[in-house]
C-alpha cells in the first residue's frame, strides 16, 4: 500500500507544480489554493509512504515522479521543446524511479 500512497503523492506533485504555475505568481486565486490544497494532500500522502519506505528511496521516487510528471505537462500544456537531450535525460529520471522501486526490498 505504501507504493500506491507514493504514487499518488507523486501525481499530486505534478498536479500543485502545474497549478502553480497556472497561478501566475500566485497571483491567480483560483490556482493558488489549489497549489496549496495540492501540496498539502502531496505531504499526506507522502508522509504516509514514508512510514514503511526508506526516507530516501521514498523521497528520490517521489521527486523523481513529480519531475518526470512536470517535464510531460510542460511539453503537452505549455509546449515546450522536446529535444533528444530532454528524453535522455527524462528517460534517465524514468530507469532511476523504476531502479529504486526495484532494489527497494519493499
Amino acid at each position: 500500500m505504501e507504493w500506491v500512497f507514493l504514487v499518488i503523492a507523486g501525481g499530486l506533485e505534478v498536479f500543485w507544480s502545474t497549478c502553480m504555475k497556472y497561478s501566475e505568481g500566485f497571483t491567480v486565486l483560483k490556482f493558488s489554493v489549489l497549489t496549496v490544497v495540492g501540496m498539502i494532500f502531496s505531504f499526506l500522502f507522502l508522509s504516509q509512504a514514508t512510514k514503511s519506505l526508506p526516507l530516501g528511496t521514498a523521497y528520490a521516487v517521489w521527486t523523481g515522479i513529480g519531475a518526470l510528471g512536470a517535464v510531460i505537462v510542460g511539453i503537452v500544456l505549455f509546449k515546450e521543446p522536446v529535444t533528444a537531450a530532454r528524453i535522455f535525460f527524462v528517460s534517465l529520471l524514468l530507469i532511476g524511479i523504476v531502479g529504486l522501486k526495484a532494489t527497494s526490498g519493499h
